[in-house]
């Protein structure tokens, strides 16, 4: 926040030094920032994949090589709940080619290879997987960035297939995990090379002697993917000032007005510090003063306590009537927005002190056009992006 606030108050500083009106601030979307989650029905996505699958076993790795490759394919359902993190839910089909000791009704008709039996069938049946984008993880979200690496694990249950597609009386549970290598061919399509390693549990043995007790697969797939609307990820607003030709004058002010600010924020801490019963107002003076960063009408967490704190003494007589007053600083932003955010600030601060046990009745809420503090220039400006509590005269 206090990046943001800089920014700001550096906007406000060169349109005052070069005379240019506020419309000349822009306003873009910087993910640096951040990302604002998505509604529900957002960034939902459809995969079909196929590729090869290689058994791996106690007695497969004895099979040549070139004759364990079987074909592999998948299709799923899925959504990222963030930049980061996401879900999908489809159905696997995986081809294995083994050996068994003796022969059983996975070895039929497929021949021998040496002192063993080979093996043919194929494992079907719905899988899930969480995945991690592990790109946008690390080096942060980007928009039209091409490509992405999503790290997954999942689970799922196989249907054992033999012969002509039949279903043999035996079902088995995987544990999987992989990395997707995705590359955008646009917003809307995707491609990927995805690698996996399957575990999977022993089958059970209906027709010889016992083997693969455990086993699993080895896959490569390429698959494409379609990504429904929407697809990208909103990011917040902040202000972008043009740059002046010469800016040694900019940034002395620059260095004088953060020294400022951390002066400010050492009085505000300070003040957050001192007991509530202690404070002694000036005669016609506000009872409490909250202040806001340039364009913020939202209340943080430590003005927050602030108005609680106020509220647990206005509250005790609710007899004393208060004016609610938002102000905002007349050198910056446009009149608009400028009372857009007096009428917010005042709003808000009202609702935490109903929310805390004063009677509305006491409350009057208004807002004031002019600045607080006109002798100051631009070094009041700070000072005048505020709400202040007065008691009813």
């Amino acid at each position: 926040m206090k990046k943001l606030t800089l920014i700001a108050f550096a906007c406000a500083l060169f349109v005052g030094a070069q005379s240019l009106a506020a419309e000349e601030t822009t306003y873009v979307s910087d993910p640096s920032q951040g990302v604002l989650l998505n509604r529900m029905k957002d960034n939902w996505f459809i995969t079909a994949e196929g590729g090869a699958s290689v058994y791996a076993s106690d007695y497969a790795s004895r099979r040549e090589l070139g004759d364990r490759f079987m074909p592999a394919g998948s299709i799923y359902v899925g959504k990222w709940f963030s930049p980061v993190f996401g879900g999908r839910i489809g159905v696997n089909a995986l081809g294995l080619k083994g050996l068994a000791t003796g022969p059983n009704y996975l070895s039929a008709d497929h021949g021998r290879f040496g002192n063993y039996y080979k093996t043919k069938y194929v494992e079907l049946g719905p899988v899930f997987d969480v995945m991690v984008n592990l790109t946008n993880w690390w080096c942060g979200y980007r928009p039209g960035r091409v490509y992405n690496a999503s790290l997954y694990v999942g689970a799922g249950a196989y249907f054992t297939m033999i012969h002509k597609w039949e279903f043999a009386s035996n079902e088995i549970m995987t544990l999987r995990a992989g990395l997707i290598n995705s590359f955008n061919v646009s917003k809307q399509v995707a491609i990927a090379l995805d690698l996996r390693y399957s575990a999977l549990d022993g089958l059970q043995n209906w027709g010889g002697a016992g083997w693969n007790h455990k086993y699993g697969s080895i896959q490569a797939y390429l698959g494409v993917t379609y990504n429904f609307r929407q697809r990208d990820w909103n990011a917040p607003v902040v202000p972008v000032c043009p740059e002046p030709e010469n800016c040694d004058a900019l940034r002395a002010r620059l260095s004088a007005a953060d020294a400022r600010i951390a002066d400010l924020e050492e009085q505000l801490k300070a003040c957050l510090n001192r007991p509530v019963e202690t404070v002694v107002e000036k005669e016609d003076g506000p009872l409490a003063t909250v202040y806001y960063p340039i364009g913020v009408s939202r209340l943080n967490a430590e003005n927050q306590r602030v108005v609680k704190a106020i509220a647990s003494v206005m509250a005790q007589d609710q007899s004393k009537k208060y004016v609610v007053t938002g102000w905002a600083d007349n050198l910056t932003g446009g009149e608009a927005i400028n009372n857009r955010l007096r009428q917010n600030r005042a709003e808000g601060v009202k609702s935490l002190l109903v929310k805390n046990g004063v009677a509305e009745s006491q409350l009057t809420v208004t807002t004031n056009n002019n600045d607080r503090y006109p002798d100051l220039g631009m070094d009041g400006v700070a000072l005048g992006r505020a709400v202040t509590i007065e008691e009813a005269k």
